[in-house]
């Protein structure tokens, strides 16, 4: 006789088979509904719990999402924070939830705890609308709720979390086209940069901030706010140096951006910062759009941003050599030659044709071209 657990019982048989709902989620939806609010608490507690993992939990609870949403409107501050949580976690993806849970009335209640002088419950609530805000559905009234200024208000005097989440928030909320004009209103650019600046470049949140960046600098306002705060450029181009893939295409897509609205204007702040040798890298190891984005760059930051003869082929070692003989101090100089020498070395080693390709760096016309067993994929 099979056991419920053997590999050829019914529920491995079937895929559409139901388990039986687990006597934790049946416990945890009775407590929600009891009059006692300890009890209340407890059931938000295990909510949290058992959907912190499990994708099947958050479906056998999405009726405890009513209740929750309840807890956030009692005048009882112990059951604001564990319900805020269970929310989040019923939410994490899973579509469904985070739809009703806007629906439910949610977002009401999570917008007045952003203003909250407890730190722990401002975290959550940020945390919490990060969480709605992957939601299509729910940006566009995330943001009717007010809720875009007070994230960018967590940006200047919240938490280090809170300012982390908030910033992944405005990046989801961004890509609503209503939503970003909101917030180049809010005037963010200078608490984004700092939460740059401050932050490890690999990480998620500066591939967020970055995302950020690019589209603010698509605005006047937001290419005097980069420019005019101390290390501003500067950690930009830390992204592209240290940064994830994303990272690095979103940053020299702010780059780019810039230097194409003002090329007089932004060349020299740019360069000042020692872009060339971050640029070089990416025009070999980048993502796709990274290594068009990066060799245009380097083509507006030479001297002249016109081609050059057919005597003077435009390849990329003429680019830098042009750039590099303009550019004051050895060390940033130094970097860049050597820079450049190591890609063409590594590159030829590799494949002098997906060098000539991707790299679009001149080598001899009488040079034999190597094998492409260790080309670097495409991204």
């Amino acid at each position: 006789m099979e056991t419920p657990h053997s590999p050829s019982s019914s529920s491995e048989r079937d895929p559409t088979f139901e388990p039986r709902t687990p006597i934790a989620v049946r416990r945890a939806l009775q407590f929600l509904n009891s009059d006692e609010p300890q009890m209340r608490v407890q059931a938000a507690r295990d909510i949290r719990r058992l959907t912190k993992t499990s994708r099947r939990c958050r479906r056998q609870l999405a009726e405890a999402v009513g209740p929750l949403v309840s807890m956030l409107r009692v005048d009882s501050p112990e059951s604001h924070e564990p319900a805020l949580l269970a929310l989040l976690n019923l939410a994490v993806k899973d579509e469904k939830n985070k739809i009703n849970i806007v629906e439910a009335g949610a977002l009401e209640p999570m917008i007045k705890f952003l203003k909250s002088e407890d730190l722990n419950l401002q975290e959550s609530a940020t945390a919490a609308l990060l969480t709605l805000s992957a939601s299509s559905t729910n940006k566009p009234i995330i943001s009717a709720c007010g809720a875009i200024p007070l994230l960018v208000e967590i940006l200047k005097e919240g938490s280090s979390q809170a300012k982390s989440d908030a910033v992944m928030a405005l990046s989801n909320l961004s890509t609503h086209p209503d939503n970003f004009s909101i917030i180049l209103g809010t005037n963010p650019t200078t608490f984004i940069v700092n939460i740059l600046k401050a932050c490890k470049k690999s990480s998620k949140t500066a591939e967020k901030c970055c995302v950020l960046i690019e589209s603010l600098v698509g605005y006047d306002e937001g290419r005097t706010s980069l420019t005019s705060e101390e290390g501003g450029v500067l950690a930009v181009v830390e992204v592209l140096e240290s940064g994830t893939l994303q990272s690095k295409e979103h940053a020299v897509g702010a780059l780019l951006t810039m230097c194409n609205s003002d090329r007089c204007k932004y060349r020299e702040p740019i360069l000042r910062e020692g872009v060339i040798p971050g640029l070089l890298e990416l025009t070999v190891q980048g993502t796709a759009k990274s290594q068009t984005k990066a060799r245009t760059l380097l083509q507006l930051l030479r001297e002249s941003p016109y081609p050059r003869s057919e005597i003077q082929p435009d390849t990329l070692e003429n680019i830098v050599c042009n750039i590099i003989s303009q550019i004051d101090g050895d060390d940033q100089s130094n970097k860049a030659k050597k820079m450049l020498v190591e890609m063409v070395q590594v590159s030829m080693e590799q494949s002098l044709r997906h060098l000539q390709q991707r790299a679009l760096v001149c080598t001899p016309n009488d040079l034999p071209i190597a094998g492409c067993a260790s080309e670097v994929p495409s991204k």
